[in-house]
């Protein structure tokens, strides 16, 4: 136990003392940090000179006075013709002539209005301009048509979906919409690809370069080939930790003093919202439902599972990345054919993880997040739609099992990889180094 221990203080000491992974853990929050000062510019860039815009009202549908409606952006109701307007356009007064045509149908939804201009209008102007003229249209024919806006206003109805067991006195715990928990299943499950892919290849390279410089030769002779591939394995994934850790605590804290020190105002993402013309009101609804949605969630059993499934798939591949570094030789290129039968199971199971969050209580779901190939990314996706107990306990311990195995069989193939040189390797020689005796 204590060689593992030094081993893993070695392998731990060692990467975190390289200047390429204090680069990489200091520069990649600082490298966000020049990102959200990118995008706080972008959204606070007030697009150019301030525009006026004629507005030939010929139904009389907009009233008296229409105004100004956003930061550049003014309205001019006037009562000359489009033709005398088009003639004067020239003399530089107004930026746009827009033309809003009487309105014969109070009941048809469809209404054009035209807008003349000499240089194109972006996006976001546009949709400020159909909100308005869409906001005076609704209240003209609400006065026409003898309507209330009280009585209008509250056909407009906020439905919150709340789940409740079929068990009367049961407390149903899948209270989280599905939308929602599919983004929280979503994200776990990236973080599980990424984290397999990232540090198990991180402990592949780390095998080979060592038996490519044959310091192994000299650290073998006193240590046993597992105490020497555990201590890698866990010794690569206590740096991806402190790295993961450092990352949550730096990116933030950058986020928050860049709004502070450069004043960004995140309310004029705006564009967003009125693009796809989502009322403001219903947005803070929203955000209130996932707040108290993401709250009624069981944390108390959805973060242990995860960090069992973090740790179980990261033995489970860091163990196999370490066979075939093992196994692999100074030919990069036919080495990485190795990895395919490991890469093939991960990406698999990314792809079943999508399919798991359209439909969590699926057959292809349930027996994907049982399989331990497939488990450590497609059940941390279905934590948040509260699997069956039974299921979350036969994943744990068939992936535990399958864990230990792979361990096992990783260190029988490492044992005789990494004093191999210069033999090209095939999966059936794999296969002959796991009942070699010792």
């Amino acid at each position: 136990m204590e060689k593992l221990w030094l081993i893993i203080q070695r392998e731990y000491l060692t990467r975190v003392k390289k200047k390429s992974f204090l680069l990489a853990t200091f520069l990649t929050p600082l490298a966000f940090g020049v990102f959200f000062i990118v995008i706080g510019f972008i959204f606070s860039y007030e697009g150019g000179e301030t525009l006026h815009i004629a507005v030939v009202d010929e139904g009389k549908v907009l009233g008296q006075s229409i105004g100004k409606d956003e930061d550049q952006l003014y309205f001019h109701l006037v009562d000359a013709s489009l033709d005398d307007l088009r003639d004067n356009f020239e003399e530089g007064k107004y930026d746009g002539i827009l033309v809003v045509p009487p309105i014969n149908n109070l009941r048809s939804r469809k209404h054009s209005v035209y807008y003349y201009r000499e240089k194109a209008i972006g996006l976001e102007i546009r949709s400020s301009i159909l909100q308005k003229i869409r906001r005076r249209i609704r209240d003209y024919k609400t006065q026409a048509l003898n309507l209330k806006q009280e009585e209008i206003r509250s056909l407009d109805v906020e439905i919150a979906f709340q789940p409740e067991s079929i068990y009367p006195g049961q407390e149903d715990s899948s209270s989280m919409d599905a939308w929602i928990a599919a983004a929280l299943g979503g994200m776990m499950g990236m973080i599980m690809y990424m984290t397999v892919f990232i540090y198990g290849m991180m402990v592949m390279r780390s095998v080979m370069e060592e038996k490519m410089n044959r310091i192994v030769e000299v650290m073998i002779s006193s240590v046993k080939p597992f105490q020497l591939m555990m201590g890698k394995i866990i010794g690569v994934g206590a740096v991806g930790l402190t790295q993961v850790l450092i990352w949550a605590i730096l990116i933030p804290l950058l986020s928050v003093l860049v709004s502070l020190v450069f004043g960004f105002d995140t309310s004029r993402a705006d564009l967003a919202i009125s693009a796809t013309e989502v009322d403001p009101e219903e947005v803070e609804f929203m955000v209130t439902q996932v707040v108290e949605e993401l709250k009624a969630q069981r944390w108390a059993m959805i973060l242990p599972l995860f960090i069992f499934y973090f740790l179980g798939g990261y033995f489970l591949y860091a163990s196999l990345f370490a066979a075939v570094g093992s196994a692999m030789s100074d030919d990069m290129g036919e080495g990485q054919a190795l990895t395919i039968p490991i890469t093939i199971p991960v990406v698999m199971a990314f792809y079943i993880m999508f399919a798991a969050i359209r439909a969590p209580q699926s057959a292809l779901a349930t027996y994907s997040s049982i399989f331990p190939l497939f488990s450590p990314i497609v059940m941390p996706a279905r934590l948040a739609f509260d699997p069956p107990v039974w299921e979350i306990a036969l994943s744990m311990i068939v992936l535990a099992t399958t864990s230990i195995f792979f361990v096992w069989l990783s260190a029988r193939i490492y044992r005789v990889g990494i004093l191999m040189y210069g033999k090209k390797v095939s999966l059936r020689e794999l296969g002959k180094w796991i009942f070699y005796k010792n």
